[in-house]
Parts: structure tokens; C-alpha cells; sequence
């Protein structure tokens, strides 16, 4: 009897403990199902044809060189974080572009002479100390296998090479295998200085090319960035296949934050989330630091500090790239915190949805980004119109410039950028702005309207401002603080325009009806932080300080 009645009891508990998993199971579906679509696989090239790719960037570049010319590309330099720590290794887009290489310290030569083209590759011979320290570097095989070039020849031998070359000699490796004689036309990556206008950051990133040019006293030197910036500009169709894989590792980690943002506390769980999901599908950084603001913080267009509270009933906008394979993503998008857009918060939505709309319908080949950005103002000033934001489309409102007061459009104090950029190997990538659209350009499709809640205080004090001001008073306090930007990439095509960023809900509908479902599904457990993990707490509003706060008085223009 003992013995059944035993049983018994271990067969209930069995069923009880049965009947807890299938009810935790109804309760958290997401224990079972994850309701945010996985980014699909990244692209797979075979060894032949990456070699095919290389091998036609690489004579396209020499196609473009005069005759009896010499082109030398440096790697990049590795960038100091502190003291003696670096940056994680990235390597200078175009001669990674031209090689598919990593590595630092290595060198490209391409000579064109009479119609003979050679390609000779600088690099570091492996070093089991170093290795031991930083991780394996390049065998010739290795690198040969990358980049489809067997002319290598060891780095040490660099410098007698830029030497002979400099003084119009000929070098010769020490195995004898590898002759460069110089040329009277040299091409170098060199900063893009303008009269009166320094390329500063090209002075940073290509520092040793710069100083090396001013050594070549018997040469002709051209800068090498028009080539580059003519070919990137048009994506190929393999360059098209790692761009979208870095955009849909983007469209993920913008789903899934979409998904937790109802359970988050503050901004820097949000940010978490997206770099999570980055390095979750094995992109190799962000392209740029990722932008998550919430509430007021939306209305600054680069908010990095994601130390603000998350709260109920504001927007979150969210402008993050991940990168892969030095192709970055630009993505954005604004959403509510509790999955439901407030009536002024979609009038302000509604508006830069619709001058997304007239981008991509006047986008086609031909067009100019110019006509882009007037489909976008032309929209924008209509809605900041119709809401009582501006007097008309076309008022203005009075600036100091120059020492003078300017009359500029009022649609400026709410939508202060331009339409978007080119997009590739850099965020913001090469490409001319006045050239008419090519099937294969891609851009980013990116209007924002921006209620910054001390936007009128610093005008010039005079009749016309006050009147304005006294005008769009009503409007300015219904909708203060509101900031939206959406932004999408686009690939020119043949007919038109391709959504590379398409499978990402834009439509106030569509977002909605996607956080309903995802936040209820979505496993995310709160850390229920009642400040931020940083000691420099504002207590007035519980929120950390920027590291860029204005001081009172100073101008945000």
C-alpha cells in the first residue's frame, strides 16, 4: 500500500511540474518563439571569385592612371586609444578595397609603363613573438589566397623601394625577383584641401603619404582620392551583397530594440541591445557611435551619451550602423517607448514619412541629389506649415551672418540638415554630389524635424523674429521636444529605387502593430536601475550629464 500510494505521489508532482512548464510557456511565448526576424546569413564568396572582384577593381584604377605611372597605397596606421592602447585595427578603405587585406604595415605598388601593368605587395614577414602578443599575421600564401596577387615582396624592403623610387632610380628586392623603376607621374592618397579650407581629418588618416609627397621634388604627384571616389561611388553587385548584410544586421538589432524598449529603464539598455545584436552576427564594429536618444535628447542629431531615463509616452529615436566587411549600414528610426504614437507625436512623423515618400518616387537615373533634397524641403515645409510651425512654406526668419542679419528660411530652425549622403566603406562615403544619379549609387534617405525646446530663445532681437516667434508660439509649446528622423538606405537602380533597408517597418501602423506583438513576446529582463551606472548624476532630473551640455547663454548653431 506504502508503495502506491509512493507513486502516486511522484506521478502528481511529475504532472504538477508539467502543467507549470506549459502554463510558463502561455504566459512568455517567447520561452518558445522570438518574434524578431533573424538577419539571414552572411554572403559567401568563393576564392575565384573574390580574385575576379579584386582583379577589376584593381584594373580599374590602372585604367584611370596616365601612362608610365606609378600608384603606391599605404596600409593604415594602427590609431592610439591611450597611453599603449590602440583602436581595434581597421584597415584604409581603398587599399583594402583593391586587396581584401588586414594587415598593418603592408604597402601596394601598381607601375603602368607602356601598356605593362605590375602589382607588387609589401608585407610584414610573420614574426611568432608578435603572433604570440596579437594573433596570426599574413603568410605570402595567405595573403595571396585573399587577394589574388603573387607579387610579394617582405616589408622590410619597403623603404630602399620608396627610396629608388624618389630619386627617379630602380629598386630591385634582395631575391632579385621584383624591379620598380620610378616614374614622372606619382598618384598617393593626399588630403582634399580647398583654398583657404585644410582637409583636416585627411591630414590625420593619410599622414605618411602627405609628408612623403612633399619629398618628391622630381615627380609629378596626383592624388589618387578622385579615382577612388569615381569607382566606390557605384556599387558592384558583390559590394551590394556585403552592404545589405550589414544593413540587415542593423534591421535586427533595430527590431529587437523596437521589441525590449517597453522594458527599459534607460537609454543605455537600448544601446546595449543593438550592440548586442552587432556583434551577435559577427559584424565587424559599428560604422559609426551608435545614437540613441529619448525625449528631449531625439532633437540633437549626434547624442551618443545614452545616459538619459527611458520613459513612458516619449519617442526614442535610434540612428545606429553596424558594419561588415567595411561596408556600413546608416539606419534610423523613431519610435514611442510604450508602442503608441501620441496625435502631435505622428503629425511630426507623418511629415517626414511623406518627404521619404517624394525622395524615392523622384529618385532615378539623371536626377541630382539637389532634386532629392527639393522633393524633401518641399514636403517639409508644406506639413511645418500646415501645423502652425512656420507662417508659410517659404517665410523666413532672421539670422546674424557675417556680421549681418540674413533673412533664411523658418523651416531651418526645425529641419537644420541635409537630406542624407552617400553610403559604402564610410558612413558618410565618396561620391559627387553634383553628379546625376548612376544605377548602383546608394544613399541614405534621411529628413528629420527637430522641436528643440530652446530653439527660439537665441535669435537676433528684431521686429521680424518677434513676430515669428509670437506667431508659432501655440504650435512651438504643442510640440516641443519632439524630434523624428527616419532614415533609409537606397540603391539606385535602372528604373528607380530599391528599400535596401525594406524590411524594416516605417509606417506608423506597421510600427505599432510590431511592438504590440514583439513586446509581449520578446524575453528581456529589466535590471530595474534606479540610476545609471555613472557617478556624475544630475539629481534635478535624474538623469546623467552630457558631456556636451551647453552652458546658459551659448548658441547651439
Amino acid at each position: 500500500m506504502k508503495r502506491v500510494i509512493v507513486w502516486i505521489l511522484l506521478i502528481a508532482f511529475i504532472l504538477s511540474g508539467l502543467a507549470a512548464v506549459i502554463m510558463a510557456d502561455t504566459k512568455h511565448p517567447s520561452m518558445t518563439a522570438d518574434p524578431v526576424p533573424k538577419a539571414p546569413a552572411a554572403p559567401k564568396f568563393t576564392d575565384v571569385e573574390r580574385h575576379a572582384e579584386l582583379a577589376r577593381r584593381r584594373a580599374a584604377v590602372v585604367a584611370r592612371m596616365t601612362d608610365n605611372s606609378i600608384l603606391v597605397l599605404f596600409s593604415a596606421e594602427p590609431k592610439l586609444y591611450t597611453n599603449d592602447v590602440d583602436y581595434v585595427y581597421r584597415q584604409e578603405n581603398n587599399f583594402y578595397y583593391l586587396t581584401a587585406l588586414k594587415q598593418d604595415g603592408a604597402t601596394l605598388v601598381i607601375t603602368k609603363n607602356g601598356g605593362k601593368i605590375t602589382e607588387t605587395l609589401f608585407l610584414p614577414k610573420r614574426e611568432p613573438r608578435r603572433e604570440a602578443w596579437e594573433g596570426k599575421m599574413y603568410s605570402r600564401e595567405q595573403a595571396s589566397q585573399l587577394s589574388g596577387m603573387t607579387r610579394t615582396v617582405d616589408a622590410s624592403e619597403r623603404d630602399a623601394m620608396l627610396l629608388a623610387v624618389k630619386n627617379r632610380g630602380t629598386f630591385t628586392s634582395k631575391d632579385g625577383s621584383v624591379t620598380i623603376s620610378g616614374a614622372p607621374t606619382l598618384y598617393l592618397l593626399l588630403p582634399e584641401d580647398q583654398p583657404d579650407q585644410p582637409d583636416v581629418d585627411g591630414r590625420r588618416e593619410f599622414r605618411v603619404e602627405n609628408e612623403f609627397s612633399k619629398e618628391l621634388t622630381e615627380y609629378k604627384v596626383e592624388n589618387a582620392q578622385p579615382i577612388f571616389a569615381g569607382l566606390r561611388h557605384i556599387k558592384s553587385p558583390y559590394e551590394l551583397k556585403l552592404l545589405q548584410h550589414a544593413i540587415d544586421i542593423t534591421t535586427e538589432a533595430q527590431l529587437r530594440s523596437m521589441a525590449m524598449v517597453g522594458k527599459a529603464e534607460w537609454e543605455y539598455q537600448v544601446h546595449a541591445e543593438v550592440e548586442y545584436t552587432f556583434r551577435r552576427r559577427n559584424a565587424d564594429f559599428w560604422g559609426y557611435p551608435s545614437i540613441v536618444g529619448c525625449g528631449s535628447n531625439a532633437t540633437t542629431l549626434h547624442y551618443v551619451e545614452s545616459q538619459s531615463p527611458v520613459k513612458k509616452g516619449d519617442l526614442l529615436l535610434m540612428d545606429v550602423g553596424a558594419e561588415y566587411e567595411h561596408y556600413t549600414a546608416d539606419v534610423t528610426r523613431t519610435f514611442p517607448v510604450n508602442g503608441k504614437f501620441t496625435k502631435e507625436q505622428a503629425e511630426i512623423y507623418q511629415i517626414v514619412y511623406d518627404a521619404q515618400e517624394a525622395v524615392a518616387k523622384a529618385t532615378k537615373p539623371g536626377v541630382t541629389f539637389g532634386g532629392l533634397s527639393n522633393a524633401s524641403r518641399d514636403v517639409i515645409r508644406a506639413g511645418l506649415a500646415k501645423l502652425g510651425l512656420i507662417t508659410a512654406p517659404n517665410a523666413t526668419y532672421q539670422i546674424m551672418r557675417d556680421g549681418k542679419l540674413t533673412d533664411v528660411p523658418q523651416s531651418g530652425v526645425w529641419n537644420f540638415h541635409g537630406l542624407g549622403h552617400w553610403l559604402g566603406m564610410n558612413v558618410h562615403d565618396v561620391g559627387d554630389y553634383a553628379a546625376p544619379l548612376k544605377a548602383g549609387m546608394v544613399y541614405t534617405n534621411e529628413p528629420g524635424i527637430y522641436i528643440r525646446e530652446d530653439a527660439l530663445d537665441y535669435m537676433p532681437d528684431t521686429p521680424a523674429n518677434k513676430e515669428f516667434k509670437e506667431k508659432i508660439r501655440q504650435a512651438f509649446e504643442k510640440y516641443k521636444t519632439i524630434g523624428v528622423r527616419i532614415e533609409d538606405d537606397m540603391l539606385v537602380t535602372e528604373t528607380g529605387v530599391e528599400w535596401m533597408t525594406g524590411k524594416l517597418p516605417r509606417k506608423i501602423s506597421d510600427i505599432e502593430a510590431f511592438m504590440a506583438r514583439a513586446s509581449k513576446e520578446f524575453a528581456y529582463t529589466a535590471l530595474n536601475d534606479k540610476v545609471p551606472s555613472n557617478i556624475f548624476i544630475d539629481q534635478r532630473s535624474n538623469a546623467a550629464h552630457s558631456s556636451v551640455a551647453r552652458l546658459p547663454g551659448s548658441s547651439p548653431f
